[in-house]
């Protein structure tokens, strides 16, 4: 029996391997599913079994997973491509009979109204279908994806959004990472879902306050229209299909869809959350200046 995470080489798959390390799983009980065996030779230099194989080509994945196996599926980053490319690896999961199944989902699961839910809903469906012993890891946004994007940020000292007063219970992925770890190697997740967020939730008006304090700059938050906002987003080179997407994700933060702060997280790891300050300071230190 292995601990299997795919996408093993992405941000959370990485921290993931990581959190399993650290928690005392010998190396040599971990198999990283990957795309590219050159890109994870350093976790094959560390004792981990490296099982290539694509989402995209569901031919590879027939070796990817074994019975008893504990699988941790992270999710495809490819918006429009997810759903075909994860009942593949649920397939193969279930044929190789592998003895739990955990997903990394999106906070609120079915209640969801995001556009960005609805691959993930699909998803949850697969997995119930497959009869695999499951477990959904509801996660909420990472830190990262706004503290990750601080260049425009700090060029024009604006924080860009069109999600008003929204808030978001965000954590970081080292966070989320320790969850799954927690699941894959704790008893007592089986056929379970989490909703995972931060222990605070704050708006973009307060996370532009908190940059101003850290930089000792003036940085504001723009709160536009959303056409503007999108408009903005086609200009820096985001894909056309997704545009829609973080326009509506605006538009549910304004609703409050990502503002749920469910105690699940912190439970799960064991302590608080990261906090947002300590996020942008890390941002802030590997930012060039």
């Amino acid at each position: 029996m292995s601990i299997v995470v795919t996408g093993a080489t992405g941000h959370l798959g990485r921290l993931v391997l990581e959190s399993l390390l650290a928690s005392g799983t010998a190396p040599g009980d971990l198999a990283a599913v990957v795309r590219d065996k050159e890109k994870a030779a350093e976790l094959a230099a560390r004792g981990i079994e490296l099982r290539v194989a694509d989402y995209d080509r569901p031919e590879t994945l027939a070796d990817a997973f074994r019975a008893g196996d504990r699988v941790l599926l992270v999710s495809g980053s490819e918006v429009g491509r997810r759903v075909p490319q994860h009942a593949a690896v649920i397939d193969a999961a279930r044929a190789a009979g592998v003895e739990r199944f955990a997903y990394t989902s999106i906070l609120g699961g079915p209640d969801s109204e995001l556009q960005l839910a609805a691959e993930h809903q699909a998803t949850e469906r697969l997995i119930l279908d497959s009869g695999l012993p499951y477990t959904l890891l509801r996660n909420g946004f990472y830190t990262e994806v706004y503290t990750e994007a601080l260049a425009p940020v700090l060029e024009h000292g604006k924080v860009i959004h069109s999600a008003g007063d929204g808030r978001i219970a965000s954590a970081s992925r080292a966070d989320f990472a320790a969850a799954a770890a927690a699941v894959l190697t704790g008893e007592g997740h089986l056929n379970r879902a989490y909703e995972l967020s931060g222990d605070t939730a704050w708006s973009f008006a307060e996370y532009a306050a908190e940059l101003s304090r850290q930089t000792g700059r003036t940085i504001t938050y723009d709160n536009v229209p959303a056409e503007v906002y999108g408009e903005i987003l086609a200009g820096a080179g985001v894909p056309a299909p997704v545009v829609p997407v973080l326009v509506d994700l605006d538009a549910g933060i304004g609703r409050g869809q990502i503002a749920h702060v469910t105690g699940e997280l912190a439970g799960l790891i064991g302590r608080p959350t990261t906090p947002l300050a300590q996020s942008v300071a890390e941002a802030l230190a590997s930012h060039p200046a």
